[in-house]
């Protein structure tokens, strides 16, 4: 169901501008809030905002036929650079098989045999396994390799030349498997990286492997039923003997922003209120400090002494440093979570009680199952979740993933493989 009023925080998120700016808007008479009929709070009805790009991809949503989405037959994936899963289990939700998941990290392979003991985890380093094994066996081949800058000696670097780079593993795997398509994921800074170059240098490496690169997307979080403002970047490539015949369409987004209160509270996510668990603590001074910050505030919102002994040096530099001394908001999503939510540059504090967010409810905001267990000491546990995909967020690419791969099956050169009239009864089910 559409609400038919948004807070400002909310447009803000689904415009993708900030506060200020709908408060510029308010002032020179473009966009200006209303009264909430019921609390008096300052509110946009959906018809102020309806005409904007964003909102209508959200009113006008395919975001529940989507999710009925269903593989035609299973689908095996090889995922690099697993984690802690995240983005494994959102591929499992869809419909994928994995057949191998390889992962450098000890505790978040540990987590991996843990909550699933029949997965193939591979523990170590990815230059030591050899995929050729897998050859022409594998759907697709999913992970987000590191960013890295290339050393660079020419103007347009080859497959050969990226060597010692997590990239070129990735590519070697990509190479040795010929998997029809293949998923990438990365940070959004990945578009910049190296003035551009870095991202210039993956796409000529994917072109020579022999695939088409679909124009990389940064997906938000926020539209894929994950409570959390996290971007991740997005590379979907495709087999060229393929990818004439298809077409790759990205998720639809969800027809709401969910909030903290959405993950914490018992509702549309959980049907619990979140799980009790361990957690970091503050430092007694910090502690003190952070319980004048009001819910929603950071450092900014501390009275100026507190202010100046909080942040030292940092006062006088130029920058929001909106991270510092946060305080979450229920009705907010969060902001990106980080591998530590006690770090000075980075807090999460709890919206009530003057803490940082548990583990289990570092988990919720990135969606994973109540019942996903993380393995290894807190510090470990709390860098698992914050390097994770959130899991929402990768079943919803999961879907798209599948629709592509049921496109795939339905070519006249994949029916052959199979009974001819069980594949079109399939095939006419799909269309």
């Amino acid at each position: 169901m559409i609400p038919e009023y948004y807070s400002i925080a909310q447009v803000a998120d689904i415009l993708g501008v900030s506060k200020e700016t709908l408060r510029r808007w308010d002032k020179n008479g473009s966009l200006i809030p209303q009264r909430h009929p019921d609390n008096n709070y300052r509110v946009y009805h959906r018809s102020q905002i309806e005409h904007f790009e964003q909102v209508q991809l959200l009113f006008n949503s395919n975001w529940d036929a989507e999710f009925a989405t269903e593989p035609i037959r299973p689908y095996t994936l090889i995922e690099l650079f697993a984690g802690a899963g995240g983005l494994a289990i959102g591929m499992e939700q869809a419909g994928f098989e994995s057949v191998l998941l390889n992962e450098i990290d000890k505790h978040a392979c540990e987590t991996l045999r843990t909550n699933r003991p029949h997965w193939n985890v591979i523990e170590g380093d990815i230059a030591q396994i050899d995929f050729t094994p897998y050859r022409d066996q594998v759907d697709m081949l999913s992970g987000g390799f590191p960013c890295q800058a290339f050393s660079y000696a020419g103007n347009k670097l080859g497959f050969e030349d990226t060597r010692g780079t997590l990239f070129f593993e990735f590519a070697r795997a990509v190479k040795e498997v010929n998997p029809k398509i293949f998923l990438a994921e990365n940070v959004r800074g990945l578009l910049k990286h190296d003035k551009g170059k870095t991202l210039e240098t993956i796409k000529h490496v994917i072109d020579e492997l022999g695939y088409d690169l679909v124009e990389p997307r940064i997906l938000k979080a926020i539209f894929y039923q994950v409570p959390q403002k996290r971007e991740r970047l997005l590379l979907v490539g495709i087999r060229k003997d393929i990818a004439d015949h298809v077409t790759f369409s990205w998720p639809s987004p969800y027809k709401r922003i969910l909030s903290l209160r959405d993950a914490l509270k018992a509702g549309l996510l959980y049907e619990s209120d979140v799980p009790l668990s361990a957690g970091q603590k503050y430092p007694k001074r910090k502690a003190q400090i952070l319980s004048t910050v009001p819910e929603g505030g950071y450092w900014r919102d501390l009275p100026e002494d507190l202010q100046r002994e909080y942040m030292k040096k940092s006062y006088f530099l130029e920058g929001g440093k909106t991270g510092m001394a946060r305080r979450l908001a229920w009705d907010e999503p969060s902001l990106t979570l980080t591998c530590s939510p006690a770090q000075k540059q980075t807090e999460r504090c709890h919206p009530d009680e003057t803490r940082p967010l548990t583990v289990r409810e570092y988990a919720r905001i990135q969606t994973f199952p109540d019942d996903w267990v993380f393995s290894g000491p807190l510090t470990a546990q709390y860098k698992q979740i914050g390097n994770a995909v959130p899991v929402n967020l990768a079943h919803a690419v999961a879907r798209s993933l599948v629709r592509l791969l049921n496109e795939i099956e339905c070519l006249p050169a994949y029916n052959a493989r199979t009974p001819a009239l069980w594949k079109q009864m399939e095939c006419v089910q799909l269309a």
